[in-house]
């Protein structure tokens, strides 16, 4: 079984024959390219790399095909007005060979994932950060945007996260704190709602959804997320990645009032919470990086 048939029940299987099947049928230029998977934490997307300077990714889902469309359309005209690289597309696969959705082929981007607590330039980076957000907030583009993925209402996530709160109670090997969670998610519920225009965001920035150089952020990729909505939704980053010192110079970046903050941080920590039980034996990437986020979260505050 693959990894990701044993994160999702369901997910369709995919292995370096495939690929080469797929880009020898719809690319023949690149068939004699090498094809090689890419370890990755990711939940939605197979990684392989095409060669030198290119990569496929493959939805593992139906609803991750929708995402192929959404970067399609999208990625190119916010590729000018943000200051780091995103993905550039080079190709759209169609379902052929026995796989079943839209994928695509993508210019490689060179950097590495960071890690939480091991940050070779955490001020610098959070710094990186916060231009990334503030570029994308002041995206203005014609035509209708998509509705970001979570970023509607923060009461929209209430029962699934309240279900996951309960499934942890029952997992005593966490040993999460799970009253202190609960009353961290009720005070991002009594947070007032965004009351502004939806502003572009990414909806997801993880750190493996992010890759850097010396310590400094080169690119953001996987944009399946990406529209407009709450901008507490960009603030993740504050609690999955960054140290305290530098969260601080994160928020004081980008001006963040109480209100946003208190809904960024119940946003980070509901998708810590639904992660947690759902991949904590098939995914340790983002099982680790969930445990991290609650303490994080906690630690805050309790600070």
């Amino acid at each position: 079984m693959s990894t990701a048939q044993m994160m999702h029940p369901g997910a369709h299987p995919v292995d370096e024959a495939l690929v080469r099947r797929l880009i020898a049928g719809q690319f023949p230029r690149w068939a004699g390219l090498t094809v090689e998977r890419l370890p990755s934490g990711g939940t939605v997307n197979e990684m392989y790399r095409l060669g030198d300077g290119m990569v496929v990714r493959l939805p593992m889902l139906a609803g991750g095909a929708e995402d192929v469309a959404t970067e399609r359309e999208w990625l190119p005209r916010l590729a000018p007005r943000l200051p780091t690289a995103v993905p550039e597309p080079l190709g759209t696969g169609e379902p052929a060979a026995g796989y079943p959705w839209p994928w695509s082929v993508y210019r490689w981007l060179a950097g590495e994932n960071p890690e939480a607590g091991a940050l070779r330039e955490p001020v610098a980076l959070a710094r990186d950060l916060a231009a990334f957000v503030a570029a994308m907030r002041s995206v203005t583009l014609p035509g209708k945007p998509p509705k970001a993925y979570r970023g509607g209402p923060l009461a929209l996530l209430d029962a699934p996260t309240r279900a996951a709160v309960e499934e942890l109670r029952g997992i005593s090997a966490e040993g999460v704190d799970c009253d202190a969670v609960a009353a961290v998610w009720e005070d991002a519920l009594r947070a007032p709602e965004w009351d502004g225009p939806p502003v572009w965001v990414h909806a997801d920035l993880t750190p493996g959804n992010l890759l850097v150089d010396g310590g400094r952020l080169t690119s953001v990729i996987d944009f399946g997320c990406t529209g407009v909505g709450d901008p507490a939704c960009d603030l993740f980053p504050a609690w999955n990645l960054l140290p305290a010192g530098a969260r601080k110079v994160f928020r004081a970046e980008l001006g963040v009032d109480d209100a946003t903050w208190r809904r960024g941080r119940g946003r980070t920590l509901s998708q810590a919470l639904i992660a947690l039980p759902y991949y904590r034996t098939t995914n340790p990437v983002m099982a680790a990086n969930a445990r991290h986020v609650i303490r994080e979260v906690l630690g805050e505050d309790r600070g």
